[in-house]
């Protein structure tokens, strides 16, 4: 399947360079680059928030079963004695 490229002078010099220092045609080592990059670049996968951090998820814990259920009061409880030490 035929497809154009437009290089800029500076990559087309480069490729021109590579080429003759590998006695390739431009047209192989355009493939060639294209194969290796996409290769490495198309199978990753997009991984969600929870499984980039699953690993950190479960494996430490403060002790509290109830903070779930009364987490906001025992901040505010914990801001509280904060505010009194200071006084």
């Amino acid at each position: 399947m035929p497809v154009s490229v437009r290089l800029d002078n500076e990559t087309e010099e480069l490729l021109e360079k590579t080429a003759r220092f590998l006695s390739k045609s431009k047209s192989k080592i355009m493939k060639d680059s294209i194969k290796d990059y996409c290769s490495r670049i198309a199978p990753r996968k997009k991984y969600s928030p929870y499984e980039l951090a699953k690993d950190l998820i479960g494996k430490e814990g403060s002790g509290r079963r109830d903070l779930s259920i009364r987490g906001e009061e025992i901040l505010r409880e914990l801001f509280r004695r904060k505010r009194l030490d200071r006084t």
